[in-house]
């Protein structure tokens, strides 16, 4: 992944649109998947084109529409996320400045049935608070890549463990705390942190708290 570990940031901080153009950015590529980061400036689009495999679009900030060439679209607007059909020409059209990441999901990926294609959701709202414990939901996997959503209660958290592989955590909801490599850092929604692989690190909630993670398996 093309972000630096053990330091807090925003994607979409990160990845401002340039005014009148579209600009993308590979986050991670390997083993056939592919994770990219899409600004788009106010009133511009990407054209309508045929896809083989299903697409994971996050949107992280702003409004636009995904449509495609049978005249069905889709508005998202920050946080939301939509599963994007296959073998149609599919498109995106920016309303205001937006930024999103967008996962190519290979043929083999494995995808949660609670998750349907061209249903408009929300990362934070598929996994409840539970008193006393951390829920997790696989969102999708396969052998080289694995996207996770988890909610921590207020005093639960993750013992101190080392990645198999690169990890990118989205915060989505609350605040938790990442220790990473001797250092403790704040974690709130909108915010990213990266773990290397082999990172020695846990995770701890002091208060309520979702996030969304991005694991590399290889």
């Amino acid at each position: 992944m093309r972000e630096e570990a053990g330091v807090v940031f925003s994607v979409a901080g990160g990845n401002r649109p340039v005014p009148g153009c579209t600009v993308s950015k590979a986050l991670y590529q390997g083993s056939g998947n592919e994770v990219l980061c899409f600004s788009l400036a106010e009133g511009t689009d990407i054209s309508a084109e045929l896809y083989p495999n299903h697409k994971l679009i996050i949107m992280t900030k702003g409004e636009m529409n995904v449509f495609t060439g049978n005249k069905r679209s889709w508005a998202l607007t920050e946080n939301d996320c939509l599963i994007t059909p296959v073998n149609v020409p599919l498109g995106v059209r920016a309303g205001s400045e937006a930024i999103y990441v967008e996962i190519n999901l290979r043929r083999d990926c494995v995808l949660n049935t609670a998750i349907k294609e061209g249903e408009v959701f929300k990362l934070a709202e598929l996994v409840p608070y539970q008193d006393g414990r951390i829920v997790n939901m696989d969102i999708l996997s396969n052998k080289a890549l694995k996207f996770v959503v988890m909610s921590f209660d207020a005093g639960t958290g993750l013992s101190e463990h080392a990645a198999p592989g690169e990890a990118l955590i989205f915060a989505l909801d609350g605040q938790g705390v990442v220790g990473y490599e001797g250092k403790e850092h704040t974690l709130k929604a909108g915010e990213n942190f990266k773990f290397a692989k082999g990172g020695v690190h846990y995770v701890k909630a002091a208060e309520r708290f979702k996030m969304a993670l991005l694991l590399t398996l290889e």
